[in-house]
């Protein structure tokens, strides 16, 4: 393994880790956001799903930037946009700043998701085994310290714009040096990425990428559902204080960044198929605990399971991609990570609504399904998965970029 690649791979790991800090800085921080700029509550539901939105249309332009230039050069500068973003909407003072904040915040985010996602399977294809899991439990880590930051903030009481210029001021220049060491890695496959094609292999595309995006839905269905209702769930269903009501979500990302870390390790010792369907049995189990609990203490065993269970699939579900279209990896993951934002905007309101309209125990049963479902697209994660039989021919990879055949 060369020191090209190491550090590589430390400097992308670092990426992540600021992505996680700015990212939990914004979204932990959004009681302080609404009343800096007296956004009604009304009026709150439109800036939080605009931001995933415009990550969406982040993720598709970088599907077309890669063509032109690097996947690092994306990742580079999108990287300071964020945290200057992120800057902005602390700074600001009217309405109208804090929409553009959100809105440089939002394209921005999907830039960066897309092109760090890209290098990642790119560093795994050439180490040849499994970090994927590693990058995402750097992403969990700076989570927690995101969250931390932002709970010295409001304990302190202290103007969001003192909150975050300094991690702006640490992070942004610490990301523009670590971005020299960017690797990128290239497709598996060089000539696998020239034109043509045909209705068929479009077809056969569509069909292997959509399982893998129908899972990285429901993962975060599952994520958005304990981020935004696990501690209404644990106050208003079973009964907790509102101290304890806070508790879940934090031991649930502590469990995310504890089963990414040592998720590489299972991946290679048992295989991707494996280790997905046992993540997938395990959030689902999570889900009926939570369903079920008595009183908060079983509540929080089955956030802690989710944890466990969940923090598996994203990771893997971007490296499958790269396994799947190994010359076409690029585009790929571009189009797979625009699902990520559909979980987020589908899980929290899906929930809410349910719950209102039924019960918050039987809501709870609708994201366990949902990730059970992983298991019927377990084989999409497979080293080789055997996607051609019936007589088909192989797809070339670069049919996955094909506006009319792709998705």
């Amino acid at each position: 393994m060369t020191d090209v690649l190491r550090r590589g791979r430390a400097s992308l790991a670092f990426g992540f880790l600021a992505q996680g800090v700015a990212f939990a800085l914004l979204v932990t921080r959004i009681p302080a956001v609404q009343d800096r700029y007296g956004v009604s509550d009304a009026l709150l539901p439109v800036f939080l799903a605009a931001v995933p939105v415009l990550a969406g249309i982040g993720s598709v332009t970088t599907e077309q930037l890669v063509k032109r230039v690097r996947p690092s050069v994306v990742l580079r500068w999108s990287q300071p946009v964020v945290l200057l973003a992120l800057l902005g909407v602390g700074a600001g003072e009217r309405m109208v700043e804090l929409a553009v904040s959100l809105a440089v915040f939002g394209l921005a985010v999907g830039a960066l998701d897309a092109s760090m996602n890209m290098l990642g399977v790119s560093l795994q294809r050439s180490y040849g085994r499994s970090i994927m899991l590693s990058f995402h439990a750097a992403y969990s880590l700076g989570g927690i310290v995101g969250a931390s930051l932002a709970w010295v903030g409001a304990h302190w009481h202290l103007a969001l714009w003192v909150s975050y210029l300094p991690v702006a001021a640490v992070l942004l220049p610490a990301v523009l040096v670590g971005s020299r060491w960017y690797v990128d890695a290239g497709p598996a496959e060089p000539g696998a990425q020239g034109s043509g094609g045909g209705g068929e292999g479009g077809a056969l595309v569509f069909k292997l990428l959509l399982p893998l995006c129908l899972v990285m839905s429901f993962a975060y269905i599952g994520d958005s559902t304990v981020s935004n209702w696990s501690a209404k769930y644990l106050q208003d269903v079973l009964g907790s204080s509102e101290q304890l009501a806070t508790v879940p979500y934090n031991v649930y990302m502590v469990t995310t960044l504890l089963g990414r870390a040592i998720g590489d390790f299972g991946v290679r010792r048992l295989g991707a198929v494996a280790v997905v369907r046992g993540g997938a049995v395990v959030a689902a189990a999570g889900f009926a605990v939570v369903a079920v609990a008595p009183g908060p203490w079983v509540g929080m065993l089955g956030f802690t399971l989710l944890g466990l269970g969940l923090c598996v699939l994203v990771p893997q579900t971007f490296a499958a991609a790269g396994r799947l279209f190994p010359g076409a990896s690029d585009a790929a993951i571009a189009r797979l990570n625009i699902f990520n934002y559909v979980g987020f905007l589908v899980g929290s309101p899906l929930v809410g609504a349910l719950g209102d309209a039924w019960s918050y125990r039987g809501a709870m049963l609708v994201p366990m399904v949902l990730v059970s479902l992983t298991l019927v697209y377990a084989r999409s994660f497979a080293r080789q998965p055997d996607r051609y039989g019936g007589g088909h021919e192989r797809p070339r990879t670069a049919d996955v970029g094909r506006g009319s055949n792709g998705l």
